[in-house]
């Protein structure tokens, strides 16, 4: 009973927090409009959205990839690791599977690389590719994803590479997260290229929920 109370008023001050910023929210946003299309220039990539996700605004994304992160750690907390229905032995899912997920990965790549100059990115990339991963754990194409190694890495890769990238202009005498401007597009596409791994890992691994075993299993 204590601690549905304790939720309740945790849940209470959190949807208050969220309606005062949205109440707070400009209605003019004209101004930041004409500042994005004046420095587009200077982000390294032609798309606005991308332009201010990854650079203007990368704090932001930075902090969403925590927030995934997060959420996959609740629900490793919650309770055990569920096992997706198998299909190994079904003909139609193995034709499925050798029709479509080489089209889903290139799927995949063309949203990470068009969102440079128009929608896509990352997020969008991360959950065509996570379709793909679903079909080859279904049909037991995927045993090496039940590994806690490959775990560790691939939901890491994204938050680490963010964060290395964003305190490498530090070490050249400019701030957090100020890409070079002559370097900005290759450094946002390395910055996109692992998360969009991180997200579709993270994104099957909410799928399947608990932790996985730490022990490795053979292929």
């Amino acid at each position: 009973m204590k601690t549905n109370i304790i939720a309740s008023i945790i849940s209470l001050a959190l949807f208050g927090t969220l309606a005062h910023a949205l109440i707070e929210l400009p209605t003019n946003t004209s101004r930041l409009t004409s500042l994005v299309t004046a420095n587009l220039d200077e982000s390294g990539v032609s798309n606005p959205v991308t332009a201010v996700l990854l650079n203007f605004r990368s704090y932001d994304t930075l902090l969403e990839m925590g927030v995934l992160l997060l959420a996959l750690i609740g629900a490793w907390a919650v309770g055990p690791r569920q096992t997706l229905p198998g299909h190994s032995d079904d003909t139609a899912m193995l034709i499925v599977l050798r029709l479509f997920v080489p089209p889903i990965i290139l799927g995949a790549a063309y949203f990470l690389w068009v969102g440079a100059k128009e929608p896509g990115g990352a997020f969008q990339a991360g959950a065509i590719l996570a379709g793909a991963l679903v079909l080859l754990l279904i049909t037991g194409r995927a045993t090496w994803f039940h590994r806690d190694g490959w775990h560790r890495f691939f939901l890491s890769i994204g938050m680490l590479v963010f964060l290395s990238l964003a305190a490498a202009p530090m070490a050249m005498g400019s701030s957090l997260l100020d890409y070079p401007r002559s370097q900005a597009k290759h450094w946002i596409l390395i910055i996109e290229t692992a998360a969009m791994l991180s997200i579709a890992f993270t994104l099957v691994a909410l799928l399947v929920g608990g932790r996985p075993h730490c022990k490795e299993i053979a292929d």
